[in-house]
C-alpha cells in the first residue's frame, strides 16, 4: 500500500543520476577514471578534468556508450586560475555542474623529519587547497541553481595515523573537516558536501608499494576486517550514491571505506 507521499517503489530510482552533470579531477586514470564511469553508468553527463584531455579520447567515447554526455577538459588543480577558466568555458557551453567530486590527491612518501617546505606545500596544494577552491568556484553557480553534491575524495590517512607520510595525513585530515565545515556552511542553499576515505585500492598509483610482498602483506593485516586490497568500483558506487538523492539527508559525512582498518 503506497500514499502520496510514499510512491511505489516501482516508480523510484534514487540512485539515478540522470539528468545531472558531473565533474571529475584527476578523471584520466585510477579512482578518477572508475568515478566518471560510475556516474556516467547511473545517468550523469560527464565533464573529465584531465592534464591531457587529447589523451582522454578513448575514455570520453567510452562514457558515451552509457547514452549521456562526456567531455574531456584540461585541469591542472595546482593552476587553480586555469581550472576556474576551464570551468567556466564548459559549463557556459554545456550548462551547470550538479556533481563535484574532487578526486585529484597525492602524496610525497617520507619521514617527517625529512620533509622540506617544499615537499609539504605542494602536497597541500593538491590535495587540501585544490578541493577548497574548486569547491568555491562550482559552489557559486550551485547556490544559484538550487544547490548540488560535492564529494571530497579523502583517505583513510585523514583518519589514522601512517608512518612516512606526515604531509599526506595532515593534507587528507583537513580535506576531512573541511568537508564538515563547508556542509555546514552550504547546506542552506541546498549544497550537500561529503567525502569517503578508501584505505589501499589496486590502481596504477599504487601498484608500485602493493608489489612489495612484505608491504602488501602488512597492510592486508591492518585491513582488520575483510583483510584483502580493495578495487576502484568499491569506491566509485559510495561516490555515486553519496552524490545521489538516496543520500538527500546526508551531509558533512566522511565514509571510511577501508575494509575495517580504522574500525581495529
Amino acid at each position: 500500500m503506497t500514499t502520496d507521499s510514499a510512491p511505489a517503489a516501482a516508480t523510484r530510482a534514487p540512485f539515478s543520476l540522470a539528468g545531472s552533470r558531473a565533474l571529475v579531477t584527476a578523471a584520466s586514470r585510477g579512482l578518477g577514471r572508475e568515478i566518471a564511469l560510475e556516474l556516467a553508468g547511473q545517468g550523469a553527463d560527464v565533464v573529465l578534468g584531465v592534464r591531457d584531455p587529447d589523451g582522454s579520447a578513448a575514455l570520453v567515447d567510452e562514457l558515451s556508450t552509457f547514452g549521456v554526455a562526456a567531455t574531456a577538459i584540461r585541469m591542472d588543480v595546482l593552476d587553480l586560475a586555469a581550472c576556474r577558466d576551464a570551468i567556466d568555458a564548459v559549463t557556459a557551453e554545456t550548462g551547470p555542474i550538479d556533481i563535484l567530486v574532487n578526486n585529484a590527491g597525492g602524496g610525497i612518501d617520507a619521514p617527517a623529519l625529512e620533509i622540506t617546505e617544499d615537499d609539504f606545500d605542494h602536497v597541500w596544494r593538491l590535495n587540501t587547497r585544490s578541493t577548497f577552491f574548486l569547491s568555491q568556484h562550482v559552489a557559486k553557480d550551485m547556490l544559484a541553481n538550487g544547490g548540488g553534491s560535492i564529494v571530497n575524495i579523502a583517505s583513510q590517512a585523514g583518519l589514522v595515523a601512517l608512518p612516512g607520510e606526515a604531509s599526506y595525513c595532515t593534507a587528507k585530515a583537513a580535506v576531512v573537516h573541511l568537508t564538515r565545515c563547508l556542509a555546514v556552511e552550504w547546506g542552506q542553499y541546498g549544497i550537500r558536501v561529503n567525502a569517503v576515505a578508501p584505505t589501499f585500492i589496486e590502481t596504477d598509483g599504487t601498484s608500485a608499494a602493493l608489489s612489495d610482498d612484505d608491504f602488501r602483506a602488512d597492510t592486508i593485516e591492518r585491513i582488520a576486517a575483510l583483510h584483502r586490497i580493495g578495487v576502484p568500483r568499491e569506491v566509485s558506487g559510495a561516490v555515486a550514491f553519496l552524490a545521489s538523492s538516496a543520500a538527500s539527508l546526508v551531509t558533512g559525512q566522511t565514509l571510511a571505506i577501508d575494509g575495517g582498518w580504522t574500525a581495529r
